[in-house]
């Protein structure tokens, strides 16, 4: 683990490392829980109830644990695999892919999720990884201090992403390609609809390189299937009614479908 790259969230200072806690000039404290990670969250609302809930985060993980978005991890850590320098995976979620890139010999991987759920099962994947829960819009980190950032089905906040990369940083993103789940749709919807793969618009970061990865799954089990339905918008935007269709289904065939996307910021 790494923490040079942290700041306290109260007063921005460097935070260093003293046993197990990180503490900043100012003496600001936040504890390393056993699992190795910290919250960097400041306020009154529990950890807890920030970002997805236990329930949610042990689906992600069971479900990316099948294998099934094999082929956008093995894009990423293919694209990744003779880079060096720092890199910070946004929203890292529950590490799938934060703790692939962690293996990659070059890099020095930090990753942040809202959710302190997500957060302890990224660190439960690769102990190696400087993790910690913050929110994406008031970042804990450097300014300017990575050399490389990934942003995988993630808010774009161009001021934030602009702020931790250095000059001719780089950013890699995803988003869901057209066809994305297409069977799933179809078996949900009386009329399925297509992804619109629209790429953020952006002034300070240049588009590098853009490339599409497509396959066919079939997802084997029941609980599968409810997995990556939850793990997607369309869960919280079905009826009831739609959402039981998917209940006597015990496998389900559907295209997966990724755009991924490299920016540049300006030197």
């Amino acid at each position: 683990m790494n923490y040079d790259l942290l700041r306290c969230p109260v007063c921005a200072q460097p935070l260093c490392l003293d046993r197990r806690t990180l503490r900043c000039p100012a003496q600001h404290a936040f504890d390393l829980a056993k699992e190795g990670y910290v919250n960097l969250t400041v306020g009154s609302k529990p950890a807890d109830a920030m970002g997805d809930n236990k329930q949610a985060a042990r689906f992600r993980r069971d479900f990316l644990n099948q294998g099934y978005y094999a082929p956008l991890r093995d894009a990423l850590t293919a694209q990744y695999a003779s880079r060096n320098g720092a890199l910070l995976d946004l929203c890292c979620g529950e590490g799938y892919y934060t703790a692939a890139l962690g293996e990659l010999p070059g890099l020095t991987v930090y990753g942040f999720d809202l959710s302190r759920e997500m957060v302890r099962l990224a660190a439960k994947r690769n102990a190696e990884l400087t993790l910690f829960v913050a929110n994406l819009a008031h970042l804990p980190v450097a300014d300017g201090g990575f050399d490389w950032a990934t942003l995988l089905f993630a808010p774009f906040q161009e001021r934030t992403l602009c702020r931790v990369l250095r000059p001719g940083g780089r950013l890699t993103i995803a988003v869901p390609g057209r066809r994305h789940l297409f069977g799933l749709k179809q078996a949900v919807y009386d009329r399925a609809y297509e992804n619109d793969e629209a790429l953020p618009q952006t002034q300070t970061l240049r588009l590098r390189q853009r490339q599409k990865l497509s396959a066919r799954i079939t997802l084997a089990s029941q609980a599968d299937i409810q997995a990556v339905f939850q793990m997607t918008p369309y869960y919280y935007r079905s009826s009831p009614s739609d959402r039981a269709k998917l209940d006597g289904l015990e496998t389900l065939d559907t295209e997966i479908e990724f755009v991924l996307a490299e920016y540049e910021k300006h030197r």
